[in-house]
């Protein structure tokens, strides 16, 4: 049980690492003082611009990716591979949403969860992200690209899966990581209702996204 702890204390602490936080402070910007006040990727792309902001996303999934294909390995023979993953996973899906070193708060949890399921399913997270690019090209709404790939790769993991549904805990996972992304953009959504949400396509124009 030592090990399986370890796995989660240090796969919360990787997810939270403040990488948008840090590069923003890095060229003399505060997130928390800028646009949204979010640390996550879209509010770096109103401050700093597209590539900084490709760079803080790939730092943020590359938590997710080294949590459940390397942390997770730490346990290894405490208990099957899969669910050591499942357990790293969403452990640093908390951290990049409720980061220890941010005072409990964080991104959006976007990208983390790509780079988890990068490393679990990643066929199903590769339709996701291009299901993702396509609604926010069509949209420029950031939130609702989001909140469909985070909804629709629960039922790709399980249609993908040779085990089906019931019996794959990489798909119940995904339903778990699809709650977190929802109840983390319940703010956007609000504003999606209202007809309010910002779109994307000039720097001053993104929303607060992670």
């Amino acid at each position: 049980m030592a090990r399986l702890a370890l796995v989660a204390v240090l796969a919360y602490l990787v997810g939270s690492v403040p990488f948008g936080f840090l590069v923003g402070r890095a060229r003399g910007v505060d997130l928390r003082k800028v646009g949204s006040g979010n640390v996550g990727s879209t509010n770096v792309y109103r401050a700093l611009g597209l590539r900084v902001a490709l760079f803080v996303f790939a730092l943020d999934a590359g938590k997710g990716l080294v949590a459940t294909r390397l942390i997770s390995m730490i346990g290894a023979g405490v208990l099957d591979a899969t669910y050591m993953r499942l357990i790293a996973a969403l452990a640093v899906m908390l951290g990049s949403v409720a980061g220890v070193f941010m005072r409990f708060r964080g991104g959006k949890g976007v990208a983390t969860g790509a780079g988890v399921f990068l490393g679990l399913a990643p066929l199903a997270t590769v339709i996701s992200i291009a299901a993702w690019a396509a609604l926010v090209a069509a949209t420029r709404i950031v939130s609702v690209g989001s909140l469909a790939a985070a909804a629709v790769l629960p039922a790709l993991v399980g249609a993908l899966a040779s085990q089906g549904y019931v019996r794959n805990p990489v798909f119940y996972l995904a339903l778990v990581v699809a709650g977190i992304v929802f109840v983390s953009h319940r703010s956007n959504i609000g504003r999606l209702l209202q007809g309010r949400e910002n779109r994307v396509g000039r720097r001053r124009d993104a929303e607060e996204q992670g």
